[in-house]
């Protein structure tokens, strides 16, 4: 596992979001990348149950359980700007046990589905991110194998996404604000998923002209 950056690329001008994937990719393939497979992250929110929220007298807070193909005997389960929990599988299975506390907010389901790419040092993966039949936007992961120090390897990640991304090339993940010195992980890619997602969520209350 090496520092990752993910981003949401918007749809190109008179263009559909698959004409949209498929340029980036061929734009991938221009520079000598290789496909290796498929991958998924998908995403479930909960949000804590009414009865809880009125007898304890708090306000209700949303959990975000994912998981992500590279990953497969593991779950996440995230807070917004709180903790990210690991841990096997079997947690979606506790969360059905947990209904009286977390219910699962099921049309809220989203995930990221598309192809792998190995490039040298460089693994991305171009994705295609829907809630239910349909097509939400598109995000781009590319990892930065050899490095697990954020800040030692940005300039190089950003240089490498620019060469395919262009204009569309993000800033700098605020998940790295926090990390300094320290060693990236799993956790780290999975909070830049969900703060896509809900990015990406937040946007279709607006209709997206060209992905349908």
């Amino acid at each position: 596992m090496g520092v990752t950056c993910v981003a949401q690329v918007p749809v190109a001008e008179g263009k559909s979001l698959q004409q949209t994937v498929e340029i980036l990719t061929r734009k991938l393939e221009l520079l000598g990348a290789e496909k290796q497979g498929t991958f998924c992250v998908d995403c479930e929110t909960y949000h804590t149950a009414a009865s809880t929220i009125s007898s304890q007298g708090q306000t209700g807070k949303l959990m975000y359980v994912m998981h992500n193909s590279e990953y497969p005997l593991s779950c996440f389960a995230l807070f917004e700007n709180g903790p990210c929990l690991i841990a096997d599988a079997n947690f979606d299975i506790l969360m059905v046990k947990l209904k009286g506390f977390f219910q699962n907010a099921k049309a809220n389901k989203i995930e990221s589905r598309g192809t792998r790419y190995q490039y040298c040092d460089f693994l991305v993966k171009v994705g295609t991110v829907t809630m239910g039949p349909s097509a939400r936007g598109i995000s781009v992961e590319v990892e930065y194998c050899p490095c697990v120090i954020a800040n030692d390897c940005w300039n190089l990640l950003m240089e490498f996404m620019q060469s395919f991304m262009g204009n569309h090339t993000p800033g700098i993940p605020s998940v790295f604000g926090t990390k300094h010195d320290s060693i990236y992980g799993p956790a780290d890619t999975m909070v830049q998923y969900m703060e896509l997602f809900n990015k990406i969520r937040k946007q279709q209350q607006v209709p997206v002209a060209g992905i349908r």
